[in-house]
């Protein structure tokens, strides 16, 4: 398999394909939808809700989380995780311009 040429393209497709990239996937749309219902919440509240296994919704709370969709706030023990709202109308706005094209 060839080596992906991501330096070949602009930094907004760039973005815009890793936001899609962290998107697609089916748990961490059912993750997106719980926190925002819920507005925040630890891994384990997730882990009672979905069928995953706990490193399982981790991996999938860090993916976001590298995009910047969700942010963690250290809780003592725990990590609450919340939608990153500023980022959430960002790319809200970006996913809208591309639509309009």
């Amino acid at each position: 398999m060839g080596v992906t040429r991501t330096d070949i393209f602009s930094t907004e497709q760039n973005a815009l394909a890793d936001l899609a990239k962290a998107m697609g996937h089916p748990a961490r749309i059912a993750i997106l939808e719980y926190l925002l219902k819920s507005d925040t919440c630890i891994c384990g509240d997730l882990v009672d809700v979905l069928p995953l296994s706990q490193p399982t919704v981790s991996q999938h709370l860090k993916v976001l989380k590298s995009v910047g969709l969700i942010k963690g706030c250290v809780e003592g023990t725990r990590v609450s995780y919340c939608i990153d709202r500023e980022k959430w109308l960002a790319v809200r706005n970006q996913m809208n311009a591309f639509f309009d094209l």
